[in-house]
């Protein structure tokens, strides 16, 4: 495995331990960070978003599940397990894919995800109703 692969995977492994000081020896200047609600241009804008996120969560880490990687680009399957106050005390689990596309340091990271999982189910009517279509759906 790729050893920037390696040091991303360290890096978010616990969200609320993460040195955001050394932000810079993984991501470009120039990263564009894409996720289902923002999309984020420059290292700096990336920094002041990762601190705020880390301050609304109260515990957040990644399992890593599988790594697809070859010259230049990464596919990384994994589980978010975080406690967020606002959406709820139990810890939720949501599965995601991150791509990475880079050079000696990643210049694009976008992560999949479902928005449902992460926070429509958590939010009291808007939760049912989504738990509801995704039972109806599944048939």
């Amino acid at each position: 495995m790729n050893d920037l692969i390696r040091q991303f995977k360290i890096f978010y492994s616990d969200f609320n331990k993460m040195d955001l000081d050394r932000i810079g020896d993984i991501y470009s200047d120039n990263i564009i960070f894409r996720d289902p609600i923002h999309e984020i241009r420059g290292l700096a804008n990336l920094q002041s978003y990762m601190t705020e996120m880390g301050e609304n969560v109260s515990e957040c880490r990644f399992e890593y599940l599988d790594v697809l990687a070859s010259d230049g680009i990464a596919y990384i399957k994994w589980n978010m397990h975080f406690r967020h106050p606002k959406l709820s005390p139990e810890m939720i689990s949501v599965r995601g894919v991150s791509q990475l596309n880079f050079d000696e340091r990643i210049y694009f990271h976008e992560d999949v995800y479902d928005m449902g999982a992460m926070i429509y189910e958590h939010v009291p009517i808007i939760g049912f109703t989504t738990r509801f279509l995704k039972k109806r759906l599944a048939g």
